[in-house]
């Protein structure tokens, strides 16, 4: 039997992403190709994304649906005029 998962190189390792299905933000810990098959004769590996979220737990995503995450900006906060005291 062979390994049930890889690492995978990811461009946004320890970075702040978001996951496009549920919109939770959090940073990316890991990409892992997992056999995520239930019998020992066929294989199905899929890439899934670790993502930590703020409170410290961790989810699973199709690394398709990883995006990174950009902060937005504050509404309601600015000045209206900002050059002036």
């Amino acid at each position: 039997m062979s390994e049930r998962y890889e690492y995978v190189p990811h461009r946004l390792l320890r970075r702040r992403v978001r996951d496009i299905a549920s919109g939770v933000e959090g940073e990316l810990m890991a990409v892992i190709n997992e056999n995520v098959s239930d019998s020992d004769t066929y294989e199905h590996w899929t890439e899934l994304a670790y993502i930590r979220n703020a409170s410290g737990r961790e989810f699973t995503t199709a690394v398709a649906n990883v995006q990174p995450a950009y902060d937005q900006p504050r509404k309601g906060r600015s000045r209206r005029n900002p050059g002036s005291a």
